[in-house]
C-alpha cells in the first residue's frame, strides 16, 4: 500500500467515525428529548388530576449562598429567599473574603448583629473570621465572613455552621421561584434513600419575577442570551431527565441543588482543589455510596426552578465555559475508575462515557472531523453533495429538537410566548446549533491549553445588578 492509499484509508476511517459520532449524538438527543417531554407531560397531568401534597411534613433546610464580590446582587438574592413558600429554613450567606461591600450591605440592610458561637469543623475550610445573625419574618439569616478559599471552601464553611440536616446551595446571582424549595424536597419526603436532588436552572435574562413568580416572560434582547436560553432548556430537559431514570446523573448545578448533610460530610465535603466543585461532589457521592454499600438515589426535579443570570458577552461566556470544562476534566481525571467499570453499572457505561465523549473530548473530535473533511475535499475524496445534504439534515434536525424542547417547557409551565419571540426562537435555534456551538467548543478547547498552570484559576463572570419585585 502506497502513501496515497494509506492516506485515503485514514481519511475514510476518520470521516466515518465523525459521521457516526454525529448520528449517535442526534439519536441520543432525540430519544432523551422524547423521554423528557413525555415525563414532563405525565407529571403535569398527574398534578392536575390530584391536589398537590400539602401537609405539615417539611424537611428543615439550610440555604447556603457563597458570595465573593457580590455587592450588586446579594440583597436581592436574600430578599427573594425570604419570600419562599416553605415552613422551616434558614439562609446562610458565606462571604469568601470579598474585597467589595458584600458583607457591609447585608449587615446594614438587615441590621445584623455579630454573634460568638462555637464552630465545629466537620469539613476542613479556611478560617471563619466573624459570624452575624438576624431573624427576619421568623427566618434566621446567618452571615459568615471568612478568609478567601474559593466557592467549594465557602460551601464547606456553610455546611459546618448550617443547623439543619439538609442543605441547598445556590449562587449569589440567582433567585429561586417561590415554590422551588417545596418542590425540590419532595423526592426526600417520598424516599428516604434520596441523598441529593438537582433543580432546574433557567436563564433570568428577559424574565420579570414578582414575589417569586413569573409575571412577564420574553426572550432576552441580546441574541447571545437568547441562544443560551435554548441551550439550557435542551440540556436540562433532555439528558438530565433521561439519566434520572437510572440514577445516573453526574452533575447537580451549583446554582441550585439539595443535599443530605451527613452523607456529604462523611464523603469529605466539597473539593476546594477543583473549579468544578458541583460535578466533583456528585461523582464523589456515587463512588462513596457504592463503596460503602449505601442504598442511595440522586434525583433531578424539573419543576424546582432557579432563575440565574447568563453571561451577556462573548468574553464572559468564554470564561464560564472554559471554567466548566476545566472542572469537568479535573473530575473525570480524579474518578477515572468509573470508566467502563461494571462495578458502577450504567453510571459508568452510559453517564460517564457520555460526559467523556460528548462533553470532555467533543472539541477534539469535532476539530479532527472538520480537518479531515477539509483535507478530503482538497484531495477530491469527498462526496460534496452527500456531505452538504447530511450536514443540512443534521442542523435542521437538531434545531427542530431545540425549538420543540423550548416550546414544551413553556407549555408545561403555562408560560405564554409572544408571536415575535416564537419566530425569534425558531430562527435562533439554527444559530444556536451552529454559531453558539462552535463558540462553546472553542472555549472548551481552551481549557486544555496551559491547563497545568491554570487548573486552579477561577475564570470569573461579571455580574449585573438584579431587582426583585
Amino acid at each position: 500500500m502506497n502513501i496515497v492509499d494509506l492516506l485515503k484509508s485514514i481519511l475514510f476511517v476518520f470521516n466515518s467515525f465523525f459521521l457516526v459520532y454525529l448520528i449517535v449524538y442526534s439519536t441520543f438527543l432525540f430519544l432523551s428529548s422524547i423521554i423528557g417531554s413525555l415525563i414532563l407531560y405525565r407529571n403535569s397531568n398527574y398534578r392536575k388530576l390530584r391536589n398537590e401534597l400539602k401537609d405539615d411534613y417539611y424537611v428543615p433546610v439550610s440555604i447556603i449562598v457563597p458570595a465573593y464580590n457580590e455587592e450588586l446582587t446579594i440583597i436581592e438574592t436574600v430578599k427573594s429567599l425570604l419570600n419562599l413558600h416553605y415552613k422551616l429554613f434558614e439562609i446562610v450567606v458565606v462571604d469568601d473574603g470579598s474585597r467589595d461591600d458584600t458583607s457591609k450591605k447585608l449587615i446594614d440592610y438587615y441590621s445584623m448583629i455579630e454573634i460568638k458561637i462555637p464552630i465545629k469543623k466537620e469539613i476542613e475550610c479556611k478560617n471563619i473570621l466573624k459570624v452575624y445573625e438576624k431573624i427576619v419574618n421568623n427566618i434566621k439569616i446567618v452571615l459568615i465572613i471568612k478568609e478567601n478559599g474559593g466557592k467549594a471552601d465557602s460551601l464547606n464553611a456553610g455546611i459546618n455552621i448550617a443547623s439543619y440536616p439538609y442543605f441547598t446551595c445556590m449562587d449569589a446571582d440567582s433567585m429561586l421561584q417561590v415554590d422551588a424549595l417545596e418542590k425540590i424536597v419532595k423526592p426526600v419526603l417520598e424516599d428516604s434513600n434520596v441523598i441529593a436532588c438537582g433543580g432546574n436552572v433557567r436563564i433570568s435574562n428577559g424574565v420579570k419575577l414578582k414575589n417569586g413568580k413569573v409575571v412577564d416572560y420574553h426572550l432576552p434582547n441580546k441574541i447571545l442570551d437568547s441562544m443560551q436560553v435554548l441551550e439550557y432548556d435542551r440540556s436540562f430537559l433532555a439528558s438530565r431527565i433521561l439519566f434520572d431514570q437510572f440514577n445516573g446523573n453526574l452533575i447537580i448545578s451549583g446554582a441550585f441543588g439539595l443535599f443530605k448533610k451527613n452523607i456529604v460530610i462523611a464523603a469529605g465535603g466539597y473539593d476546594a482543589s477543583t473549579v468544578g466543585e458541583d460535578f466533583e461532589l456528585v461523582i464523589k457521592l456515587h463512588v462513596f455510596c457504592r463503596m460503602h454499600k449505601i442504598k442511595y438515589s440522586i434525583k433531578y426535579v424539573s419543576d424546582a426552578v432557579c432563575w440565574s443570570q447568563a453571561p451577556d458577552s462573548f468574553a464572559n461566556l468564554f470564561r464560564q465555559r472554559k471554567r466548566w470544562n476545566k472542572g469537568l476534566l479535573q473530575g473525570m481525571i480524579k474518578y477515572k475508575e468509573l470508566f467502563l467499570n461494571p462495578k458502577y453499572g450504567m453510571v459508568s457505561f452510559v453517564s460517564f462515557l457520555y460526559f467523556l465523549v460528548y462533553e470532555l473530548f467533543s472539541p477534539f473530535i469535532e476539530l479532527i472531523g472538520i480537518i479531515t473533511v477539509i483535507i478530503s475535499f482538497l484531495l477530491n475524496l469527498l462526496n460534496i453533495k452527500f456531505m452538504l445534504m447530511f450536514m443540512g439534515i443534521y442542523i435542521v434536525f437538531n434545531s427542530f429538537l431545540s425549538f420543540s424542547i423550548f416550546l414544551s417547557r413553556l407549555h408545561v409551565e403555562n408560560i405564554k410566548l409572544s408571536v415575535y419571540d416564537f419566530w425569534k426562537a425558531l430562527l435562533l435555534s439554527i444559530f444556536e446549533i451552529t454559531i453558539l456551538r462552535f463558540i462553546i467548543l472553542t472555549a472548551r478547547f481552551s481549557a486544555f491549553i496551559g491547563y497545568n498552570k491554570q487548573k486552579y484559576v477561577w475564570d470569573r463572570v461579571e455580574r449585573k445588578k438584579i431587582e426583585y419585585k
